[in-house]
């Protein structure tokens, strides 16, 4: 065995040590607000290559051809990025900068099913506003702005929640934990 912790290990809080562990606190939203933003950035390259491909293989000339295909294309790619490394060490690469990982109700990386279930989940923070979009008729700048309100909502739920989860990590019964130094 090596003294190099693995990042499959679980979480664990044990009773010798007041219940208390640097795994198991929470992380600030602060923290998990910017590991996003840097979240965002590497998606958009996750996102442009999955695009390019997709345009190359069906060889796309227009956006409106196969827009539909392509997107429900780039939901699957950015489904497999987040499933895959939630699942595999509990952390993508702006988590892991971060020193946060997500785990499971027993301490370790979720499951397949339960990184799914929060990927799936994980789409309400931004699907509600641009579903009312056609549907109320709103122009580009009111969506931008419920979409803005509706984020900072999402966000402002985690005092609702002893454990300063975000909603959809309640649904899937995960929790983001910090990693030590």
């Amino acid at each position: 065995m090596t003294d190099r912790a693995s990042p499959a290990l679980p979480v664990s809080v044990s009773a010798d040590s007041g219940g208390s562990s640097p795994l198991a606190s929470p992380v600030t939203l602060r923290r998990r607000l910017a590991s996003l933003v840097y979240e965002s950035v590497l998606l958009f390259g996750v996102i442009f290559i999955a695009g390019l491909a997709f345009s190359l293989v069906m060889q796309q000339r227009n956006g409106y051809t196969y827009h539909r295909a392509m997107s429900a294309w780039i939901v699957l790619v950015a489904g497999m990025y987040f499933v895959g490394c939630w699942h595999r060490g509990g952390q993508t690469l702006p988590m892991k900068t971060w020193r946060m990982r997500v785990v499971g109700p027993d301490g370790a990386p979720p499951t397949i099913g339960r990184a799914t279930l929060r990927y799936l989940a994980a789409w309400l923070w931004f699907l509600p506003p641009l579903v009312l979009h056609p549907l109320l008729d709103l122009t580009i700048p009111h969506t931008l702005v419920l979409e803005a309100v509706w984020f900072a909502l999402w966000a402002a739920a985690t005092r609702l929640d002893r454990a300063r989860r975000f909603p959809h990590d309640r649904l899937a019964g995960t929790r983001i934990v910090a990693v030590p130094r």
